[in-house]
């Protein structure tokens, strides 16, 4: 691998993170034909361009607005570049014919292309390279949530003119959630819909791009150092693997005992008195704090996680899928464990889960996600008696019952649509049996269709 600030400019841009900004708009066309010409084309010629020391083609092939940027942050402009172009001889180079170009959607492509080549950098020893990557690049249009930042495969495609850009997923849009103080909401949704980074932006983990968040009445983004360290240790969050989230390395005293000490919630004496305490009040035996994660079963190590998370005494804890990966016997010992010390704590849950027998059991209202969108929101008994949202009925009319009569059982038609690329109007409307024109078009608001009950639905407009 060439050094860090070696350089491979035209063709695959730096070893160490390098990135140019701006390339042909012309590689993004949404021909799937011309798109592969085109970039083949492109990934020729800047190749060429190096092989040659074509510096008024490489000029060219940049265009006056082309920055490389390294990943320590130095950045050159396309005079800076072209002078770095002397430094770089090609010796040999290989590109394969065969190669695959992927449509996602009218702005988004995948690119498979493999490449081989050896090169010196200011007379150094020559050094080769071998690169076979899949690249996505996008145009940016519009509202845009979570970015993913263009990483070295893309890069190397940008080398190429492929135009890679940053790759954007409205992953939520638009969420007006509340949730009173004891209360437990359910997060309900099918996978890829958004329920588990709403749940990491509510914890705390992720950032929001847009909107605000409020605790208890006081923006979030507005709060001063002291408010903020009170609110983090106050929101908690259990993860949905619990041996994924838990540290291997550390024993359970210093996973449920190190956050309290740090934050100054117990002194360094008292650890391991308070460790058991709270080992006790999940159910563990005291004398498991010397064990380590891999030493548990599931159903313990999810104790554990439920531990550290109550270790720093949070209000508000937020339960993603903390269930999903336990037995149906565990599960139910967890979901006794949720509730008992909701009563015992005064504790207030964001539930998230596929499972709507769980989400009725424990929760007092509970809120239906599509794509990124609260479509509904009720009370329990309200929500599972009168589903008023056509993709409320339609999970609701698929749960499995003890009914002996023979049933069968209709799956949702369709896929959930793309992030990358969400549907015009109401994102239901591709997979809902009733959609009409309206719908197509228009972005259904949601609103009261009955006291506390609320719906994101056209139908409702009579």
């Amino acid at each position: 691998m060439i050094a860090r600030r070696s350089l491979m400019l035209g063709a695959l841009g730096l070893a160490g993170g390098a990135a140019f900004v701006a390339a042909p708009a012309g590689a993004q066309s949404a021909d799937v034909t011309k798109l592969r010409d085109e970039l083949m084309e492109l990934e020729k010629g800047s190749w060429g361009f190096m092989r040659d020391k074509n510096y008024d083609g490489m000029r060219n092939f940049l265009g006056d607005d082309a920055l490389l940027i390294f990943g320590d942050g130095t950045r050159y402009n396309k005079r800076q570049t072209l002078e770095l172009m002397k430094d770089f001889a090609l010796q040999s180079l290989t590109i394969e014919p065969t190669y695959a170009v992927r449509m996602l959607a009218p702005d988004v492509a995948t690119l498979l292309y493999r490449v081989t080549y050896t090169a010196t950098v200011k007379g150094g020893k020559p050094e080769t390279m071998k690169v076979l990557s899949s690249s996505v690049y996008a145009r940016r249009d519009g509202k845009w949530w979570f970015v993913q930042r263009v990483d070295l495969a893309g890069r190397i495609a940008n080398a190429f003119g492929a135009g890679v850009r940053e790759t954007v997923v409205q992953a939520v849009s638009d969420v007006d959630l509340d949730v009173a103080e004891g209360e437990v909401v359910g997060l309900v949704g099918e996978s890829g819909c958004g329920k588990s980074t709403l749940g990491r932006i509510v914890a705390g983990i992720l950032p929001q791009t847009a909107g605000t968040m409020a605790w208890r009445g006081q923006d979030v983004a507005a709060m001063g150092g002291r408010d903020k360290h009170a609110w983090q240790l106050a929101v908690q969050m259990i993860f949905q693997d619990p041996f994924a989230s838990l540290n291997p390395r550390l024993r359970v005293s210093e996973i449920v005992g190190e956050a309290p000490r740090v934050h100054g919630l117990i002194a360094a004496d008292r650890q391991a008195e308070y460790v058991a305490d709270t080992l006790t009040q999940v159910g563990l035996d005291p004398a498991y704090a010397r064990r380590y994660p891999h030493q548990f079963s599931g159903g313990q190590r999810q104790r554990v996680g439920i531990a550290r998370a109550l270790a720093v005494k949070p209000d508000f804890i937020v339960c993603d899928e903390a269930v999903a990966a336990l037995d149906v016997s565990i599960q139910a010992q967890v979901l006794n464990l949720f509730m008992d010390l909701r009563q015992r704590l005064g504790l207030t849950y964001l539930f998230i889960s596929h499972n709507l027998a769980v989400v009725e059991h424990l929760s007092d209202r509970v809120a239906i996600m599509y794509l990124g969108r609260i479509v509904e929101i009720a009370p329990a008994e309200e929500l599972f008696a009168r589903p008023n949202h056509p993709y409320t009925q339609a999970l609701l009319a698929e749960v499995p019952t003890l009914d002996a009569r023979r049933r069968t059982y209709k799956p949702i038609a369709g896929e959930l649509p793309s992030p990358l690329d969400p549907p015009t109007g109401c994102a239901f409307h591709p997979r809902c049996p009733h959609a009409f024109a309206r719908c197509k078009v228009e972005r259904p608001p949601i609103k009261e269709v009955a006291a506390g009950h609320f719906s994101a639905c056209h139908l409702n407009d009579g």
